[in-house]
């Protein structure tokens, strides 16, 4: 059968001797469609309001990065999860959901409501559900936090910054890519290289029994940065919470000054 296409109040059909005829749609057709149209709108615009999405500041939203699934849980790769799990801690419990292809927390901070967010979608495709969570938010660049692994930081350290390229980053490649734009903060989580060997088995394995007994201090303190962050901006939060190398072979980062939250 042809396909038919709705143009204002006429149907046109395309016939299969390429000519076209139009015939007129009755009311009633029309009224069904329009009230089908009408009671779709009224239902995103209660769950837009059920969310706290209309008529107020819109949210902070803050992205961890990783991959779904009890095979990846505890993975250098989901960092990210971890980091939002820890921050999750420290907010009010709030509504959790699953849309837009992420585990949401709708939750908040002070006055301040804050959308905490993991992609489900795998790490090279995280875009697609980040461009999805803004646009039904409403929420600008510059109140975006992504939370990652960094191949390219020793274990353990931090580092904040405003903007940025994706540094060979798959889930912020896709980030980017869905953006348009490398103009959003990001909170990195320092994971090291390999000593020897591929990056992927690496990323993908789960932490070493050395780098777990470290890993809930860490996790604490990407917390409390992405927190400083939301309140006082990333300026703020690079100075207190960057971790800075002494440039020692071996050495241990130093840890800034912290700002108590």
């Amino acid at each position: 059968m042809a396909p038919e296409f709705l143009t204002g109040t006429t149907l046109i059909e395309d016939l299969p001797d390429d000519t076209r005829r139009r015939r007129s749609i009755p009311s009633a057709l029309i009224d069904a469609v329009r009230d089908r149209l009408q009671r779709s709108r009224d239902g995103v615009a209660r769950e837009r309001t059920n969310a706290g999405v209309t008529g107020a500041e819109p949210p902070y939203v803050i992205i961890g990065l990783g991959n779904p699934g009890r095979r990846y849980q505890s993975t250098r790769h989901n960092a990210g999860f971890l980091a939002l799990d820890r921050l999750a801690r420290r907010l009010p419990s709030g509504a959790a959901r699953t849309r837009f292809q992420a585990e949401i927390l709708e939750t908040s901070d002070g006055d301040a409501r804050i959308v905490l967010a993991k992609p489900q979608t795998f790490m090279n495709d995280s875009g697609v559900a980040v461009g999805q969570l803004l646009r039904w938010y409403k929420t600008p660049r510059a109140r975006l936090l992504v939370v990652y692994d960094e191949l390219d930081l020793p274990f353990g350290t931090l580092r904040l910054r405003g903007d940025g390229s994706a540094g060979g980053h798959n889930g912020m490649k896709s980030i980017i890519q869905h953006l348009g734009s490398q103009d959003f903060a990001r909170l990195r989580i320092g994971i090291g290289r390999p000593s020897a060997g591929s990056n992927v088995p690496y990323v993908l394995a789960s932490f070493n029994d050395t780098e777990r007994r470290e890993l809930d201090g860490i996790l604490e303190l990407a917390s409390e940065a992405a927190l400083v962050w939301r309140r006082a901006g990333v300026v703020a939060a690079m100075n207190d919470y960057n971790r800075r190398d002494t440039g020692e072979p071996g050495s241990t980062p130093t840890l800034a000054p912290l700002r108590r939250i």
